[in-house]
């Protein structure tokens, strides 16, 4: 946990691609472990909820994607922060590459929460796709 920074200068010559933001290490650890408690609750809640089918599964095609952009915008401000000497390759490759991937995984949620929203709903106590097991359109 910290900063990744490279050891063998002080913080203040080091280059950076963005400079991070200068929070307290008891702070960092006080805000890392709440946080850790409320996802690992939310996720908790979200299962729980799915299993009892209070929670339509379709929506994990929502929830999956955002969970992994979180996991991403956390591992990439890591490597975004971190100071080293010279040019930050890890930031680089990861404006180029992380950014689309990032874009595809957010728009995909969008679409598919929009389209969960919008359609009408199907038979029952079923998860929509009616004899396809849920896999395939209403028009199956």
């Amino acid at each position: 946990m910290g900063q990744q920074n490279y050891d063998g200068l002080p913080a203040s010559e080091l280059d950076y691609a963005f400079q991070p933001w200068d929070i307290g290490d008891g702070v960092a650890a006080v805000a890392g472990g709440l946080a850790l408690v409320l996802a690992v609750a939310g996720a908790a809640v979200l299962v729980r909820a799915s299993l009892r089918g209070a929670m339509d599964q379709r929506w994990w095609g929502v929830v999956g994607p955002l969970v992994a952009l979180g996991l991403m915008a956390g591992v990439g401000w890591r490597i975004l922060t971190a100071g080293g000497i010279g040019a930050n390759i890890g930031a680089g490759l990861l404006i180029i590459f992380g950014t689309p991937v990032a874009a595809g995984l957010l728009l995909w949620s969008l679409a598919w929460s929009f389209w969960l929203v919008t359609q009408r709903h199907g038979h029952e106590g079923g998860l929509g796709g009616g004899d396809m097991g849920g896999f395939a359109s209403r028009g199956v």
